[in-house]
């Protein structure tokens, strides 16, 4: 077993579990179905997801999402707890009203259109997150600022710059998939464990790395490291907090 207690550390306090802060009113709106207000459609939308993503992320079909959205299927708290999860909100999100221009849970704002000859800045982190071994540290520092073409970023991703973030990566528990030196792109907007097998920055008891993780059962995630000589580890999916998911690499020769 493997203990991420000597990773570098990157804490946010964003819950990998949003469903936990849902309020006790909007669950019993959601079981009885008295729910007047319902954003999945919006909030798919505004990541730039089809149906069939979204319902791929919920374990669902394309069908069913369009069902959902239109009021076609009833909208219970089983339905609201999964595409909270698969949108990286909490359940309230999905049946509270939002205003213009909203910023939920530190989630994606609606994006402006896209200027193909616009630049835009990510921020590096001045802290390296580990791959391997290393000292724990209680934060990270926004390091200089890296200029991109929109163009480019858009052809990774549909998230705002701003909750991007380059990183470099240590260690060598994830090679061959990551080098120790490689620039790696988080996504701070992808939260919840919604690709499986997907690398993810996490915060597993305080210590954060780069690992790829499984749903292994329910409540149950396995961590896993891509060099065949280093262990995986199994956790409780309480235990641990997704920060990112890795989404671009980049490494010099």
């Amino acid at each position: 077993m493997i203990s991420l207690q000597h990773h570098y550390g990157v804490t946010s306090g964003v819950q990998s579990t949003p469903f936990r802060s849902m309020a006790v009113l909007h669950q019993i709106g959601a079981v009885w179905a008295v729910t007047s207000v319902n954003n999945i459609e919006r909030l798919r939308l505004d990541r730039g997801w089809s149906r069939p993503q979204l319902g791929k992320r919920m374990g669902t079909s394309g069908q069913q999402i369009e069902r959902l959205e239109k009021g076609q299927r009833t909208l219970k708290q089983e339905w609201i707890d999964k595409a909270a999860t698969a949108l990286g909100v909490t359940p309230s999100d999905i049946i509270t009203p939002l205003p213009a221009g909203y910023a939920l849970s530190g989630q994606t704002e609606v994006l402006p259109a896209d200027d193909p000859n616009e630049i835009v800045q990510i921020q590096r982190l001045d802290l390296s997150l580990s791959m391997g071994p290393g000292t724990v540290i209680d934060d990270y520092v926004e390091a200089e600022p890296v200029s991109f073409d929109l163009a480019f970023i858009r052809r990774i991703t549909r998230s705002p710059a701003h909750r991007l973030k380059l990183v470099t990566g240590i260690g060598d528990s994830m090679y061959p998939t990551l080098n120790w030196g490689d620039a790696i792109l988080i996504d701070t907007t992808d939260r919840a464990l919604a690709k499986q097998d997907g690398i993810y920055w996490i915060d597993l008891f305080g210590a954060a790395g780069l690992k790829r993780l499984r749903t292994i059962a329910a409540g149950r995630v396995l961590v896993i490291s891509d060099n065949p000589t280093v262990g995986d580890q199994e956790v409780a999916a309480e235990d641990l907090r997704i920060e990112g998911r890795a989404i671009w690499v980049a490494r010099g020769l």
